[in-house]
């Protein structure tokens, strides 16, 4: 075990689930460069954002060293490693756990065995397993998929690229929010849901039942240039915090929470 959870992750987390569990906002950031990092993620602490997400792009950009440094900046808030694991699930678990993640995050469409050895490493080092259900045919049946291999988390997530492609298209593209309902009552786990988000559906997705708000592009991130947005984030980020929080405990009401 790597340690005891970080101030500031409730006990729901780390202990075994309940029936409720308490609103939580996280920031995800898609940016490439730790000083660009470490400069949003400390206006987004600020501001009582829960938890920090070293996203793909810085993690592609930065390795763990991104995640390193948002440790040593913040040793007590929970940091989520987005590596999107396909292969090699012990060993990227490790890395990043090493590293100082407290969540990491494997893809669904992976095979079933690098799951399985996701979660295992996951149980092992004290880091927790989401789940992510990006690109799968079946959105619903590939979060209870997760849920059935031990994931302690599910993202339900509508693609970058799906979304720029249909739209350059001329095509309606989906929303996390279409399915969001159907995912929260398939499984017994926290829901997130993530991808082209305005800031007032990310701020209703506790409405589905999913408790874990995420706000990163085109949000508080650019969508295009993988920078911090502009114009008034930290006030944003502040408003959304306090009205997120007012939310209180969110009921998980899947298959298995109501056992």
């Amino acid at each position: 075990m790597l340690g005891p959870a970080p101030r500031g992750v409730t006990p729901f987390l780390f202990q075994g689930y309940g029936l409720e569990v308490k609103t939580v906002v996280q920031i995800s950031l898609d940016l490439t460069s730790i000083p660009e990092a470490l400069e949003t993620a400390r206006m987004a602490v600020r501001s009582g954002v829960d938890w920090l997400e070293a996203g793909t792009p810085l993690i592609i950009a930065e390795g763990m060293n991104g995640v390193r440094a948002l440790r040593a900046e913040f040793p007590n808030v929970p940091i989520v490693a987005d590596l999107k694991t396909m292969d090699g699930g012990w060993l990227e678990a490790e890395m990043m756990a090493r590293a100082g993640a407290t969540h990491v995050v494997v893809m669904a469409r992976a095979h079933p065995e690098t799951i399985k050895v996701t979660v295992k490493a996951g149980r092992d080092l004290g880091v927790k397993v989401m789940g992510d259900n990006l690109g799968a045919p079946d959105m619903v049946a590939a979060a209870r998929h997760l849920e059935d291999l031990g994931c302690d988390f599910v993202i339900h997530h509508v693609g970058y690229d799906e979304r720029r492609g249909l739209a350059a298209a001329g095509l309606p593209y989906p929303s996390p929010l279409d399915q969001l309902r159907q995912v929260v009552d398939a499984v017994g786990i926290p829901v997130q849901a993530v991808g082209g988000l305005s800031i007032e559906q990310a701020m209703r997705t506790p409405e589905f039942g999913a408790p874990l708000v995420v706000l990163g592009a085109p949000l508080v991130i650019d969508a295009d240039s993988f920078s911090t947005a502009s114009g008034n984030l930290e006030g944003s980020l502040r408003m959304i915090c306090e009205r997120m929080h007012g939310y209180g405990d969110i009921p998980v009401t899947g298959r298995k929470a109501a056992v």
